[in-house]
């Protein structure tokens, strides 16, 4: 709360994060449904291994699979919510205004580091340091704010290289002993 807001008031949002209008989230939810079930119908369209005697757990489509029933029910899950909140009526109030702020901005910036991830990190240093970096900048970017105190500042480092360690060592441990894929 700032020293301008009453208290029982709601602290007031900041353009990108003011939600967006119910119908939105479900026409977002349609798409992110179709995408669920496009990955599905393509991971059951690989190969099985049932012939070579494998175990399930090694077919290639197992996983995209699983992430397009993920996918697909989180979108059923907004489509739900979307609808509660009144998204399948039609809306009475004129269409939102373009915000103004820096989404296209940060969507650069989102861009720029999943490329600096991609064409600069892997490859060059080992899966799981490069997956902590990647992970530990985004947050470190994506949570600064103009006129953070420095403790608080330090703070938010230590905790997003924390995550960023555990997430990188947790990927290649998962995918190197679990799903026997090596990582670069």
């Amino acid at each position: 709360m700032t020293d301008t807001e009453a208290p029982g008031s709601k602290p007031s949002l900041l353009p990108h994060e003011e939600p967006l209008p119910p119908r939105w989230d479900l026409y977002i939810a349609a798409a992110f449904l179709a995408l669920g079930l496009a990955i599905m119908a393509g991971a059951l369209a690989m190969p099985t291994f049932y012939d070579r005697m494998q175990q399930i757990y090694t077919a290639p489509g197992l996983v995209p699979g699983v992430y397009g029933a993920i996918i697909a029910l989180l979108s059923l899950w907004l489509a739900l919510r979307a609808v509660a909140r009144g998204g399948a009526k039609k809306p009475k109030t004129e269409p939102r205004k373009a915000v103004e702020g820096n989404s296209n901005f940060r969507l650069f910036l989102a861009v720029l580091l999943c490329m600096i991830y991609c064409v600069v990190l892997i490859g060059r240093l080992p899966f799981w340091l490069a997956t902590t970096i990647f992970i530990a900048g985004f947050i470190v970017v994506f949570e600064w704010q103009a006129g953070m105190a420095p403790a608080v500042r330090v703070k938010s480092a230590a905790q997003a290289v924390a995550i960023g360690l555990v997430t990188g060592v947790s990927v290649l441990l998962l995918f190197e002993k679990l799903f026997l894929v090596r990582l670069p």
